[in-house]
This record gives C-alpha cells, sequence and structure tokens, in this order.
C-alpha cells in the first residue's frame, strides 16, 4: 500500500464538493421549474406583466420579461436570505 493507505486522497474533496453543489444546483432547478409550471397553470400571467419588453416587427420578435425578472430576483433573495439565516443556527 502507498502512503495514503487507510485515508481518503486529499484530491477528492474538491470533486465531492463539486459533485455535492451540482446535485443542490440541480434540486433547485428542478424545484424553480415545478413552480413556473404551477404558477402558470394557477394563471399568473408570469411573462405578460406590466413592464416586459416585446417589441414585434415583421421578421421577428424582440422579448425581455424585465417586470418578472425583477419579481423573481426579489422572490429569489428573500428565499436564500431564510436559508442563510436558518443555515447559521
Amino acid at each position: 500500500m502507498g502512503s495514503w493507505a487507510g485515508r481518503p486522497y486529499p484530491g477528492n474533496a474538491p470533486v465531492e464538493n463539486l459533485g455535492r453543489f451540482l446535485i443542490i444546483g440541480g434540486a433547485i432547478l428542478l424545484l424553480a421549474g415545478a413552480g413556473v409550471f404551477l404558477l402558470a397553470k394557477l394563471g399568473l400571467p408570469l411573462g405578460r406583466l406590466p413592464g416586459d419588453i416585446r417589441i414585434e416587427w415583421k421578421n421577428g420578435v424582440f422579448y425581455f420579461p424585465l417586470t418578472t425578472c425583477i419579481l423573481f430576483s426579489l422572490l429569489l433573495s428573500g428565499i436564500l436570505a431564510l436559508v442563510a439565516r436558518f443555515w447559521k443556527k
């Protein structure tokens, strides 16, 4: 056996952290997608709120959901602030 016998190789820790990060990130994206899907089913006009920019011309459409982005940003900031507050305890 080598000098690392019985101990985990120190190079595996960053890979394990990356794996955890990817799993947690995937779970967050899954929950966010399910939330948007459910909100659309409930009739909330996400993407069609006042302040969302939509410019149409004969060859295409430019669309930027500004108000929807701000709404999601505020919601996500609040959720992450709550998670950070409870994480410290």
